[in-house]
């Protein structure tokens, strides 16, 4: 038999993927390019250790989806190996998907589509240089397939993914308060009535998980600090965008180009084969590489966006109550205006307004179910002390008033 692949994981320590499928997988481009897109997106410009990427995020969660299939078959469930190796293909490939630094720009360069259905339509081409050989894989995945846990496994809330990010992005950011505790909640699965569930001596750790998962998005994904760098980015991609749509010359890469002078929608990713290429070649460092050039460029509104993000000179963000008034963001667009000589209607691109909002946990979605020993199933947020049931969908809210410094 042929050694295994062995990977040495920071997290969880060593990782083993058999030869064949799914180390035929990783091979792929679409797989190595995930080397090239950072997990995080911009949380490393207030966690410098967030550097990780989504290809060890992925391997972490095909290391979780294995330890998970191993509980469920040693209490007795039965599943084929043919299942079991595609739902590790599945699982592996489910972010296939992402554009560059992971959700930031998910529609500033594409419109009306997903990371999602860009995964799916990866999988399908790789699924055709593999002569089918995937096509359970992305049945488990679309949820096409029998035996729906093991979509659950994939994607629920409280699925592999979500536990590898809690735990790689606690490890790589430093903030203790995400670590959970992984082993004991796949060991605490179960299935009932083709439903993944929780055996109810895993309350604790399923309440830690869910107050873990809060505590991370307001401290590291949805951190001030990092948002207003997600503005300046964006802000940039949409100067950008405009100025291609003038036919402004810019320089970029040949992926980036494509997606700055077309319209790139959904219906353009199925009837345009260069379209999903273009995007497969497409990664941080397309965008790196022309921001360091837009630096330069004659459009003052595109350089000053583009010299801002390069040199960490991000937008000032007011934590508000209240939506601004218009007399308010009047005055701040005319004191960019004035600081940097340029038009109002210019300076509409150095200040902006962001509500951001998560939810503990979602009632309306397919819970998480608690099984007792009587064989009831409770949802959590019936049966948990923190977790109130009336107050489980009311999200925090937070307002963001994002402007230019002008000292």
């Amino acid at each position: 038999m042929t050694n295994p692949l062995v990977i040495n994981d920071p997290v969880y320590g060593f990782t083993v993927v058999p030869r064949g499928l799914l180390c035929d997988i990783i091979r792929h481009p679409y797989f190595q390019r995930l080397h090239r897109i950072r997990q995080l997106g911009l949380s490393g410009l207030v966690y410098p250790g967030a550097q990780h990427t989504r290809f060890q995020h992925s391997l972490g969660a095909y290391h979780l989806m294995c330890r998970a299939i191993d509980s469920l078959t040693g209490k007795g469930h039965f599943i084929f190996d043919s299942e079991i190796e595609g739902a590790e293909a599945a699982i592996l490939m489910h972010d296939l998907g992402h554009g560059p630094f992971s959700h930031v720009l998910e529609h500033a360069l594409t419109e009306g589509v997903s990371h999602e259905q860009i995964s799916l339509m990866m999988m399908e081409r790789i699924n055709a240089a593999l002569h089918g050989e995937l096509g359970l894989a992305i049945k488990i995945f679309r949820d096409d397939y029998g035996k729906h846990f093991l979509h659950e496994l994939i994607c629920s809330q409280l699925d592999m993914d979500r536990l590898d990010y809690l735990c790689r992005d606690s490890f790589f950011t430093g903030v203790r308060e995400g670590n959970i505790g992984a082993d004991r909640i796949i060991k605490m699965l179960n299935v009932r009535d083709d439903r993944l569930v929780v055996e109810s001596k895993g309350l604790y750790s399923v309440e830690n998980y869910l107050m873990s998962r809060r505590l991370m998005y307001w401290q590291v994904y949805l951190h001030k600090t990092a948002t207003a760098g997600e503005e300046v980015l964006t802000a940039t991609l949409r100067r950008a965008k405009e100025l291609a749509a003038r036919d402004v010359e810019l320089f970029a890469t040949p992926a980036l180009r494509y997606f700055l002078y077309n319209r790139a929608d959904r219906r353009r990713f199925e009837s345009d084969e260069q379209c999903l290429d273009r995007f497969a070649e497409l990664d941080d460092s397309d965008i790196l590489s022309a921001l360091k050039v837009w630096r330069h460029h004659d459009d003052r509104v595109l350089a000053l966006l583009a010299d801002a993000f390069v040199n960490r000179r991000l937008f000032k963000v007011e934590v508000l109550q209240e939506p601004p008034t218009a007399e308010r963001l009047d005055e701040l667009r005319t004191a960019i205006a004035r600081r940097f000589g340029l038009t109002t209607d210019e300076a509409a691109y150095f200040v902006s307004t962001r509500t951001v909002a998560k939810e503990m946990y979602s009632t309306t979605a397919d819970g998480i179910g608690m099984l007792y020993p009587d064989e009831t199933i409770r949802d959590v947020a019936s049966v948990s002390v923190i977790i109130d049931s009336e107050a489980a969908d009311r999200a925090d809210h937070k307002l963001y008033l994002y402007y230019m410094r002008t000292d």
